[in-house]
């Protein structure tokens, strides 16, 4: 098996040329600008074979050259760096009231990123509507830019199962939907592979493969949405579960005598470090930017009441990290969504919780750089892992 941590591998396997296509490729991404013989001389490749794949790449218009380099011992090297010029990949973020979406090219290049307002309306179907519509638009600038799609990946705040229906998204009102199917249909069947999952997963994505720390390899994302998530990556891949549902700290009982949560229960991290707790109510979603910044703005001014509400908010998230960091030791938390403006406030109360509740040491805690695109911007991050994986366009691949 092929992975993130221990580098681009030659396969032994039946589909061999494919396989290693998809090694040559990864190598590139990874080390560009690079020469045939770097790739040979780290992936155990002979120079005949690099060559005819480089060759292949080429013609598929992965890859392409860039000029030689003479700072090397020996002959001038023709170097080799990313191209993908006539591909895109997309992904969609589906939340309460808006709907992004991000466009990137091979190399993780944004093409596009766009915000739109969205309401689901009275079921999934109208609501599938609205976001088939504003995809058939990004597909349609793709088109005008003579760019192939290679896939479209949809992030969805809710229970996702392994074959990618949405079991529950409570904040949208949506249970048993084939997400994915519904697209499909109002694409009318694009020609591109589409794939739904978890809003919090797919961040995580995004940060493994563009983020501050991109590159870790045990690394997870929290949300700071209407609700709270994980996104787990351990040893280099994303961890769903069994049934596709991990990553639920959100319900997580901190304390039996704590605020309601919407589950029901009492306590709960997203009761007692949720949004909701930092404004002390239950907003609308179209409340919270304006108040998310009204608070910011009476913490800069050392308003009191805001301040100790920050605190008790960090305190009780830095339990739930802790509970994260003390189970799966990753090297870094991440947080997103609405945490981010409100990360200088929360983040020492964070880190005094982990100091005194956490076994080894070593977690780090920061805030997210990426935005509120984060979840799209994953979307796109998981297309372009399926072609690393092997779903190459342009004839020979390997389906993994």
């Amino acid at each position: 098996m092929i992975t993130s941590t221990t580098g681009p591998q030659p396969a032994d396997f039946a589909d061999v040329r494919a396989t290693n296509l998809t090694v040559v490729l990864r190598f590139v991404r990874e080390h560009a600008p690079c020469s045939r013989a770097d790739i040979a001389a780290s992936t155990g490749l002979n120079k005949a074979t690099v060559s005819s794949l480089v060759a292949d790449l080429i013609d598929r218009r992965l890859v392409r050259e860039t000029g030689l380099t003479e700072n090397r011992v020996g002959r001038p090297a023709t170097m080799l760096v990313l191209d993908g010029s006539p591909y895109a990949a997309i992904g969609v973020e589906i939340s309460v009231d808006t709907v992004s979406a991000v466009a990137t090219d091979l190399a993780g290049e944004r093409l596009l990123t766009w915000r739109r307002s969205f309401s689901g309306g009275d079921s999934v179907n109208q609501g599938m509507a609205g976001v088939g519509a504003i995809v058939r638009r990004v597909v349609g600038r793709m088109a005008k830019e003579e760019r192939q799609v290679l896939g479209l990946a949809v992030a969805v705040p809710g229970l996702i199962d392994v074959q990618g229906t949405v079991r529950i998204a409570p904040n949208l009102g949506w249970r048993d939907a084939d997400i994915g199917g519904d697209l499909t249909k109002a694409l009318r069947d694009p020609g591109f592979p589409i794939q739904v999952d978890n809003d919090a997963n797919l961040a995580a994505l995004a940060e493994q493969r563009f983020g501050a720390h991109a590159g870790a390899s045990d690394l997870i994302y929290l949300t700071g949405e209407m609700g709270v998530g994980a996104g787990i990556i351990l040893d280099g891949r994303l961890r769903r579960g069994g049934r596709g549902h991990s990553g639920e700290i959100g319900h997580v009982q901190l304390d039996p005598d704590g605020p309601a949560c919407h589950c029901g229960r009492h306590g709960c991290l997203e009761a007692m470090a949720g949004i909701g707790a930092v404004l002390r109510k239950d907003p609308s979603p179209a409340e919270i930017q304006v108040e998310i910044e009204e608070v910011v703005r009476l913490a800069r001014s050392g308003d009191p009441e805001s301040l100790s509400t920050l605190d008790s908010v960090g305190r009780s998230l830095g339990k739930g990290v802790s509970i994260l960091a003390n189970l799966l030791d990753p090297e870094v938390v991440i947080l997103g969504g609405y945490y981010v403006p409100l990360a200088p406030w929360l983040l020492p109360a964070v880190h005094e919780e982990l100091g005194h509740r956490v076994v080894a040491g070593g977690c780090h805690v920061v805030a997210s750089t990426l935005g509120h695109d984060a979840a799209a911007l994953g979307g796109a991050a998981r297309v372009l892992d399926s072609v690393d994986s092997g779903r190459l366009p342009g004839g020979l691949s390997r389906i993994p």
